[in-house]
């Protein structure tokens, strides 16, 4: 009986030993450096993909002799089950706990996409399309169907997008893009419009969005932005058409081949500006916030044109003869061959 005690008591002992020997190997694994100090590790975690498959991913790529001590850390953590998908790229030294608390906190790669000011929303789809990374989702649809997926509040998607620059991970789709920008496009608008001027002769929100639009295809200098949008803001009180190519070009669409002539001033369509009252039905591109800022607060000058000097900048006149004057000047009898009008 006494025997028995004394190899029970010696069995018990050799399990505690190899139990704290497991622990002690176990704990010294965990701080071990599995990614070595200036090498990087790029991993892919795809959605719904198993913590022991991610595990064994790692394996194959050399970074763990064996998936035990990982898959161990991951029951033992209870973090088995909440890694993010994603592009990972990561800089070593790392330990198994370092790399599993990246994986759960979705620090995964970022890719960016810039809109850019004064583009349509044909531009803007193609600069969605040319990233790879978006998963295409409303690319490839109709123009009103992918506008539909956004919001069904507007009849038009043009100018509804605000320009910025993106930040997006892999498999992210198009139309995330999409409904962020057009969030940041209604915010933008909403304060802006909160804290106009009260005399800008414009009845909504949208009705600025289409100003500011061509105020922002008209000029690419900000010191002009306003006296720009002075001249139109005039324009609407005295009744007077406002006479803009931006949205004569706009209208033309694909027939518009690079040089606008008198042909085109006279052909009527809905955005010639020259033959219609007031504003075009859409905006024409997309509003910066400094240019529906512009539009809001227009300046207070009594400039009604304008004409471009062929270096970027305009020439602004209070009466017909002094306009007639600079279009004479600027464009006619001293245009430059290195002449160049803006956007």
């Amino acid at each position: 009986m006494k025997k028995r005690f004394i190899v029970l008591i010696i069995t018990l002992l050799l399990m505690c030993l190899a139990a704290l020997s497991a622990w002690a190997y176990y704990n010294y694994e965990l701080q071990k450096v599995v990614v070595a100090q200036g090498d990087t590790l790029d991993v892919e975690i795809q959605s719904g993909q198993s913590f022991t498959s991610v595990t064994h991913q790692l394996v194959t790529k050399g970074v763990l002799t064996s998936p035990q001590i990982m898959k161990v850390y991951g029951r033992v953590s209870g973090l088995s089950g909440k890694l993010k998908a994603g592009e990972y790229s990561l800089k070593g030294a790392l330990t198994i706990p370092q790399l599993v608390d990246v994986f759960v906190s979705g620090r995964s790669v970022s890719y960016q996409i810039t809109l850019v000011e004064g583009w349509t929303f044909k531009e803007l789809i193609n600069e969605l399309s040319r990233h790879d990374k978006l998963k295409k989702v409303v690319i490839g649809n109709k123009p009103m169907d992918i506008l539909r997926a956004v919001t069904d509040e507007y009849q038009h998607p043009e100018g509804l997008f605000f320009p910025d620059t993106y930040l997006y991970k892999k498999n992210d789709t198009d139309l995330s893009i999409l409904v962020r920008s057009f969030n940041r496009m209604q915010k933008v608008l909403n304060e802006e419009w909160e804290a106009r001027n009260k005399d800008v002769p414009l009845a909504s929100p949208y009705e600025a969005l289409i100003l500011a639009s061509i105020v922002e295809k008209e000029t690419g200098d900000a010191s002009e932005r306003q006296q720009i949008a002075g001249v139109f803001v005039r324009r609407i009180i005295k009744g007077m058409r406002l006479q803009t190519d931006p949205t004569v070009i706009y209208g033309l669409g694909d027939n518009y081949k690079g040089n606008i002539t008198r042909a085109h001033l006279r052909q009527y369509t809905p955005y010639n500006t020259y033959k219609i009252n007031g504003l075009p039905p859409t905006p024409i591109a997309m509003a910066g916030r400094e240019a529906i800022h512009a539009t809001l607060h227009p300046d207070s000058s009594k400039t009604l044109y304008f004409v471009a000097k062929g270096n970027g900048l305009h020439h602004f006149s209070e009466t017909l003869k002094e306009h007639i004057n600079a279009v004479n000047k600027y464009q006619i009898y001293n245009r430059k061959k290195s002449y160049r009008s803006t956007k």
